[in-house]
């Protein structure tokens, strides 16, 4: 029987922590996917801390024990997921699934009917868990980011069921 996993919000100060999970993760998942370049990795982990530091109020963690074992983030002002991440030893166990779930109600209690994200597309295995979870692929897109060479990113979409009620204040 795993431990209970525990939606929170992030606090500022394991922003290093958030971004040592998404660092792993994308070396697992997304660097073998690519032809690494010079420096690759380091700006992939100066991107993460610099989300992490700066967007924290916009971070949904899953934690178990104490510990952060994954983390979502949600884009200022519209629906739209940049990072999930989920620790590479714990994929597959549902934490990811949870993250989605919760960050979703985040967004149908601000109104809106649908969320987007994107990932590459050779990574079959997070095509794969969005499919399971709800999303439908909308368009590919070439993707390169400075001297990165490019790659295919799939967009994709889940309609959301907005909360249209009064959220009362006691």
């Amino acid at each position: 029987m795993h431990d209970a996993v525990v939606l929170r919000r992030a606090d500022p100060a394991e922003a290093m922590e958030l971004a040592a999970i998404g660092y792993a993760a994308w070396e697992s998942g997304i660097l073998p996917l690519v032809r690494e370049q010079a420096g690759m990795r380091q700006t992939q982990q100066r991107r993460l801390i610099s989300y992490c530091s700066e967007a924290v109020n916009r971070i949904t963690v899953a934690a178990m024990n104490g510990e952060a074992v994954g983390w979502c983030g949600r884009a200022r002002g519209r629906p739209y997921i940049p990072f999930l991440f989920v620790s590479p030893g714990l994929q597959g166990q549902g934490i990811g699934s949870q993250l989605l779930r919760r960050v979703e109600a985040m967004y149908e209690l601000e109104g809106f009917g649908y969320i987007q994200l994107e990932t590459p597309a050779d990574h079959v295995r997070a095509v794969k868990f969005y499919e399971r979870n709800g999303y439908n692929i909308m368009a590919m897109k070439l993707d390169g980011r400075g001297a990165h060479k490019p790659f295919m990113s799939v967009w994709l979409e889940k309609k959301l069921h907005p909360f249209t009620g009064v959220i009362e204040d006691e």
